[in-house]
């Protein structure tokens, strides 16, 4: 599943911006390649699914607003081959920070018809019975 789109980022990062980090060509071509940014969205996807996997079954009916945003923090840092600024730096730290809430369950996502994945566990189970070996039961035999 993905969490974000090309029109996605066009809309976060402008035309511009995407057409420098993407156009890696010998001879440039002035537009997006729209194979670097799939990569860099199938990275953001992967990340996402794997802090995801441990709480939620996948993949998701819906994309909730606060994953689409994440990806597109995760998939712009991904896109920068050299410096990155101190902004899409930091929205990727802020990412990552999310993503460990969502897998810890500080964060639910707020998706219809999809319950978290339960560990299996509800705790410790304690049972109490008569032992079958005994003083009494082993008299004679000792």
């Amino acid at each position: 599943m993905t969490y974000a789109s090309q029109s996605d980022l066009v809309d976060r990062f402008g035309a511009p911006m995407l057409v420098d980090l993407t156009d890696r060509a010998e001879v440039a071509t002035g537009a997006i390649d729209a194979a670097v940014i799939a990569r860099a969205l199938a990275d953001a996807d992967a990340a996402i699914d794997g802090y995801l996997k441990g709480r939620y079954a996948l993949p998701l009916p819906t994309t909730p607003p606060l994953l689409r945003d994440i990806a597109i923090a995760i998939a712009g840092y991904k896109l920068h081959r050299d410096a990155v600024s101190e902004k899409i730096r930091q929205d990727y730290v802020d990412a990552e920070k999310k993503l460990l809430l969502i897998a810890g369950g500080s964060i639910r996502l707020d998706i219809a018809g999809v319950e978290p994945e339960s560990s299996g566990s509800t705790g410790v189970r304690f049972t109490d019975r008569e032992r079958p070996l005994t003083a009494d039961s082993l008299k004679g035999y000792i």
